[in-house]
């Protein structure tokens, strides 16, 4: 037992190539890669070498393993590793500032080399003779024991810092016990075959989402069976993927057995029937769903709902809530394409170890439709007041509030530079591996330099994916947007830098896994600090700080706001604890 804690202590480890990692089993590395016993005595280093006892096979197919390895080496062999030749936890020089997404974005590309080179440490130990060789050709493993926080010596360095912390969920965990009244009427409604609701639902990924959990629940409430929404195709990307394409429809049926009975197309016996037409007005009750349409519904056996977005109550009775959330969080699963590419992601950013997904409003179409500016200089200004001025219709902000009036009541997303700013404040390590959702932002990637400086382990999912995966996905932006939604619900921390149907979703679902951290930036008390030049770094961030400790992902009850959505505020319709804590319906 003392021999084997001895042996132990003197673990070292050195860069192996790909190409033979993976051209031996891992068997064999570990016979090969085993550390000769020591001699009882002490022969000066000349003798070492002469008293080895070349009766041993293994002693000897070593011996010629790393003779042959440094030759390789030595006479120029070329280890086609991709990674960028300069560690992201360095400086970059400034030539490669400007490149250094792409140098060092190839991530994914050695996902395989990472897996390798894990396997082999548990199966077997490097040899420490070979300790100057491993410093000397850290092309392989150097940058990856930096990422994932070694020391020289190779052992495990684990950062403690306080920014990974989760916040205390309290207990709360998914409660979808649903009342005995709506479990007895349910039988009639998954039965009903004589009236049909179709819908036709509009915007992006994330939009479209909240639309068909409302189509869901006014089917319910209506006591009709629900064809499968239908996906309109979008004016500013020109998607037209369909339901199946982004969700897993067989799942999302079986899922609603008991609450409502989902077909893939009208019945024959239906299609000559002249649907009954509607667009509600925003926030409807269920009476008055049932005032307007149930007659006629009756009568005529389709109804057609267009443009659902928000028009369904946010204040409905405890079933109907615990149905929205059952549709949001268990039933819209992305199609098996989507999903197993957006897994594949986020675990190539897991490898390293935790993570931090930001979700950045930066794109051409935001700063036009919110009013605001960039503030990257007088060019994209311009760009931005000459696109709103032709276009007037996009503005949704208050358009008697100036941009400053704006800005400071937190109306506005964040730039690059106030990002950075708060995650600094709030104690995000210098080596935080982030990955970043959304479009392309205005000013290129040199919008994005002033995080890129000061975080350097920074990835998109282009940067992450393998040459060819994101090729069936190409100007499929609701299918890009489901990637990004994947790999940032599974992330160790998740902020965005504005609101919106992403962040919205992506809040309530973590808090529906546990209150996973999720930073809400509270922009309006913190930007008259940012604009405050004179205020010592220090002070900034000590207030800014204890502008966020409670705005972490905590549970948050929705209590009597009515405008609070229950797939943003899941507690307590959809979660319980304690005593009230029930199974999963």
């Amino acid at each position: 037992m003392a021999n084997s804690k001895n042996k132990a202590k003197k673990l070292s480890y050195i860069s192996v190539p790909s190409q033979i990692i993976n051209s031996i089993s891992s068997s064999s590395l570990q016979s090969l890669l085993e550390s000769p016993k020591k001699s009882s005595s002490r022969p000066t280093s000349m003798n070492k070498f002469f008293n080895f006892n070349f009766t041993s096979p293994r002693l000897f197919f070593s011996t010629l393993f790393f003779i042959g390895l440094f030759g390789m080496i030595k006479f120029g062999f070329d280890v086609d590793i991709p990674f960028s030749p300069y560690p992201c936890s360095i400086s970059l020089p400034q030539q490669h500032q400007h490149s250094q997404l792409q140098s060092k974005s190839k991530l994914g590309a050695v996902s395989k080399v990472d897996e390798s080179v894990h396997n082999a440490e548990k199966e077997g130990v490097f040899n420490a003779a070979t300790n100057s060789l491993s410093q000397s050709h850290t092309v392989v493993s150097n940058v990856q024991l930096q990422a994932r926080g070694s020391n020289v010596d190779g052992e495990e360095v684990v950062e403690k810092s306080e920014f990974w912390k989760q916040p205390n969920g309290l207990g709360y965990k998914p409660c979808l016990e649903f009342s005995r009244d709506y479990r007895m009427a349910s039988e009639g409604v998954v039965k009903e075959r004589r009236k049909y609701l179709m819908v036709v639902v509009s915007g992006g990924m994330n939009q479209q989402r909240n639309q068909i959990v409302d189509a869901v629940v006014i089917a319910r409430i209506l006591g009709a069976s629900l064809v499968v929404p239908i996906l309109q195709v979008n004016v500013i990307w020109g998607d037209e993927s369909e339901f199946a394409d982004i969700f897993d429809l067989e799942h999302f049926k079986r899922v609603l057995a008991n609450d409502v009975h989902v077909v893939s197309a009208l019945p024959s016996t239906h299609l000559m029937t002249k649907p009954v037409e509607g667009s509600p007005p925003l926030h409807v009750t269920p009476s008055w769903i049932r005032a307007r349409y149930l007659k006629r519904l009756n009568r005529e056996g389709v109804l057609l709902l267009r443009g659902l977005d928000s028009r369904l109550s946010k204040d409905l009775p405890s079933d109907l809530q615990k149905l929205r959330c059952k549709v949001a969080f268990n039933a819209l699963r992305f199609a098996k394409p989507v999903l197993e590419l957006g897994n594949k992601i986020a675990e190539r950013m897991k490898s390293k170890g935790p993570y931090l997904a930001l979700h950045l409003r930066m794109e051409k179409d935001v700063w036009v439709r919110t009013g605001c500016l960039p503030g990257l200089s007088p060019k994209y200004d311009e760009i931005v007041n000459n696109e709103r001025i032709q276009r007037p219709k996009l503005l949704t902000a208050r358009s008697n509030m100036t941009y400053h009036e704006r800005k400071l009541a937190g109306l506005c997303p964040l730039n690059a530079v106030e990002v950075t700013r708060l995650l600094k404040a709030l104690g995000a390590p210098k080596n935080t591996r982030i990955y970043w959702a959304g479009g392309e932002p205005l000013g290129g990637k040199e919008a994005l330099y002033p995080l890129i400086n000061e975080f350097q382990h920074f990835y998109s999912k282009a940067d992450l994916a393998l040459p060819g995966e994101l090729e069936p996905f190409k100007n499929k932006a609701s299918l890009m947007a489901a990637i990004d939604y994947i790999v940032c619900e599974k992330s160790d921390v998740f902020m965005p830098s504005h609101g919106g149907n992403m962040g919205h979703a992506i809040q309530g679902h973590r808090a529906y896994a546990g209150h996973k951290k999720y930073i809400t930036p509270n922009k309006r008390q913190m930007l008259p600090y940012f604009l405050n030049s004179s205020l010592p770094e220090a002070e900034f961030n000590k207030i800014v700080k204890g502008l966020h400790q409670d705005s972490l992902g905590q549970p948050e009850l929705r209590t009597s706001k009515a405008g609070r959505d229950v797939t943003k505020y899941p507690v307590p319709e959809c979660m319980c604890n304690g005593s009230r804590s029930r199974s999963r319906s």
